[in-house]
């Protein structure tokens, strides 16, 4: 599912159900020893997606530490991004020499619990989603915008170490399984104010992804 909606030039791996936790680097081990069943299992096989990824790009299998604000540390010369979700793990990785950033985000195909969507959008956003559902209520379009806003940040942080707000990106989403998302803050790490990703919806879950080529 995530590799059909990235380019070629970035390699993903994805999981529809969990893999033993021996896959884990020693290295890695302490970063589970205190958490819930639930997260064990996402950190697990969402670092076996991320080896399988890496090796599909040459690079052999290695430790990914959690870095500033949980984001994967990954080796020298690699730039990706991991995802999890009830029923979904995933990975995405790219030589840093092709890409800038990467960012990858899964959702279960469903609607957003009730007061959620007035915190993640704006009134224009909402007002679009108003729009799409009109058009198609197979869908669950408010879904889109929140994972599209996830990708969103799964790039800027890397680049920027700053936070970004919700608020601070409005994503335009098309019906054909692409969005805009247009930046209202900059930074140079970037270099563009708007960032263009993919979409898609299959068996229950739904998927964003964004791959920022280097110039």
């Amino acid at each position: 599912m995530i590799a059909e909606i990235l380019p070629p030039w970035v390699a993903a791996a994805e999981e529809f159900g969990d893999v033993p936790e021996e896959t884990l680097f020693p290295e890695e081990r302490p970063l589970v020893e205190r958490v819930a069943d639930r997260r064990r299992r996402e950190f697990v096989t969402g670092r076996h997606c991320a080896r399988r990824a890496l090796a599909a790009i040459g690079v052999a299998p290695v430790a990914i530490p959690r870095g500033e604000r949980g984001a994967p540390v990954w080796p020298d010369g690699v730039v990706g991004s991991i995802t999890h979700c009830s029923g979904f793990r995933a990975a995405a990785v790219a030589p840093a020499e092709a890409a800038l950033a990467v960012g990858i985000d899964a959702e279960p195909h469903e609607h957003l619990p009730e007061g959620v969507l007035p915190r993640v959008a704006s009134p224009a956003e909402i007002a679009a989603l108003a729009a799409l559902r009109d058009a198609d209520e197979a869908v669950c379009w408010d879904a889109v915008l929140f994972s599209a806003k996830e990708s969103v940040y799964k790039v800027w942080f890397p680049l920027t170490r700053r936070w970004l707000d919700f608020s601070e990106a409005v994503v335009d989403i098309d019906p054909s399984g692409e969005f805009d998302a247009r930046l209202l803050v900059t930074d140079p790490a970037v270099g563009t104010p708007v960032l263009r990703g993919r979409w898609t919806v299959r068996d229950g879950h739904l998927a964003t992804s964004i791959a920022l080529p280097r110039a």
